[in-house]
């Protein structure tokens, strides 16, 4: 299996699992988040209402419910505040975590959204080397799983195509 760079709407990949940029409250948002919520339903609102939130570098799972993939891993990645805030680990449990869960719940494919990379500021450079970088060692570590990172940001695709051509899907 493998990873690939894809610019897709998260929300219509064929996977196993994907994943959500979600904030902490768990509560439908704006961007990648919104579109997640909205398209899943009003299930996933009770659904993560349960949890009761979930702390910045950490990941929730609940069921896809309206969306083809079984789960939705909900991860709440750093807020970019100059990098001095521990930001980088923070984003990289992200994508750790995140992949735990999927392998845990038997997922064989998961989707991944750039997070950080949106709203909360992380320079997007630096939030798709980030990415690049745990993605492909999900997949070296766990070669039963196609990892993707969806890029639909027309900046943050340009950047991934040029400086990681190699993984580029299409």
């Amino acid at each position: 299996m493998a990873f690939h760079i894809v610019s897709e709407d998260i929300t219509q990949m064929e996977v196993d699992g994907i994943v959500n940029a979600a904030n902490n409250q768990l509560a439908g948002g704006g961007g990648v988040d919104g579109a997640i919520h909205r398209a899943a339903g009003p299930e996933l609102d009770k659904a993560c209402a349960e949890y009761g939130g979930c702390a910045t570098g950490d990941a929730v799972i609940t069921w896809g419910y309206d969306l083809d993939a079984i789960y939705i891993i909900h991860t709440v990645g750093p807020v970019w505040r100059g990098g001095g805030n521990n930001e980088e680990a923070l984003l990289r449990s992200c994508y750790q975590k995140s992949v735990e869960l999927g392998i845990t719940h038997g997922c064989r494919s998961l989707a991944f959204p750039l997070i950080s990379g949106g709203v909360y500021g992380y320079p997007k450079t630096e939030a798709v080397r980030i990415a690049v970088e745990e993605l492909t060692k999900a997949a070296k570590e766990n070669e039963k799983l196609d990892y993707y990172l969806t890029l639909t940001d027309r900046e943050a695709f340009a950047l991934a195509k040029e400086a990681f051509p190699e993984y580029l899907e299409g």
